[in-house]
């Protein structure tokens, strides 16, 4: 488990990180998303133990990780722009690994290798960026570490990359209890295999919270009425957001599903559908309602 607790990190006179608070627990994949200089970077390598916090704590079952071998042997990072020893090639970073993480298997790193189509003899400083994080993801997994840190991972790859490395991360976390942490600012990319997620702006933890029951919380409603309603009609309903064009009305609306529903009907609709919301549409219905200007933030 990681327990983040009023963490602060400061660069000379500029906060990166101020007072965050949460936890991940274990067999989970928690979405880190936020706007360029959010502080998404500079948490995950607080997590890693690269940064030493300034005020609060980071704890990775129950130890901090900041100079701490025994902590980080659980922890394998992987930075925006993957770090491998100048002029490797892959076995040459297979080989530091397998002696530097106890739980590595040589049987997965091959099982891996045929997955991704990478030449392991050649230098890793030569292929493209979409490969190097190939070849950083393969060492990784097959570290097989408890934690698994990923900055912006999914840029450089392809579709079927994308997919891949999915399947793999919901694999793992599945059959070995695996945490993750993915840092990204692409909602989309998140939401089919997060089942937390927290967002982040200006150094803080705007937003945090299980994805399922965010998502079963918030609504959006497209409904036709002749005549429309008057605004009280609608009163007792936790509408968060309205639309209105001719007899259409656009709603987004907090509640459960069958009251919600139940509450329309009664205004005696031409037409009425709930409609799934996208984890975009959520975070910014969210944080409009908190006062925040989300162009600012998910830009």
């Amino acid at each position: 488990m990681i327990d983040v607790t009023s963490l602060v990190k400061k660069f000379g006179n500029k906060v990166a990180l101020d007072g965050i608070t949460f936890t991940i627990g274990g067999g989970s994949v928690f979405g880190l998303v936020g706007s360029n200089g959010a502080g998404k970077s500079t948490l995950l390598r607080s997590l890693a133990g690269i940064y030493k916090a300034d005020g609060g704590d980071v704890l990775v079952d129950g130890q901090t990780p900041f100079e701490n071998s025994a902590v980080k042997s659980k922890i394998f990072f992987i930075p925006d722009y993957p770090y491998f020893f100048p002029q490797a090639t892959m076995e040459d970073m297979a080989d530091f690994y397998s002696k530097t993480y106890s739980n590595w298997s040589q049987q997965r790193y091959q099982e891996l290798c045929s997955l991704f189509p990478l030449d392991r003899k050649a230098k890793i400083i030569n292929m493209s960026k979409g490969m190097q994080r190939q070849a950083a993801l393969i060492n990784a997994l097959a570290a097989q570490p408890d934690y698994l840190l990923l900055d912006e991972i999914f840029d450089g790859l392809d579709p079927v990359m994308r997919q891949l490395l999915k399947k793999l991360l919901s694999s793992d976390v599945s059959e070995r209890g695996m945490s993750v942490v993915i840092a990204s600012h692409n909602l989309r990319e998140l939401e089919d295999l997060c089942d937390h997620v927290g967002l982040m702006h200006k150094g803080g933890v705007v937003f945090e919270q299980e994805l399922d029951a965010l998502k079963l919380g918030i609504h959006r409603v497209q409904a036709i009425f002749k005549p429309l309603p008057e605004p009280e009609a609608f009163a007792g309903l936790d509408i968060i957001k309205t639309e209105t064009r001719g007899s259409l009305m656009n709603l987004v609306i907090r509640g459960g599903k069958e009251e919600i529903l139940n509450r329309l009907n009664a205004l005696n609709p031409v037409f009425i559908e709930l409609l799934p919301l996208t984890l975009e549409e959520v975070f910014i219905s969210e944080m409009e309602v908190a006062g925040y200007d989300i162009e600012n933030i998910l830009k």
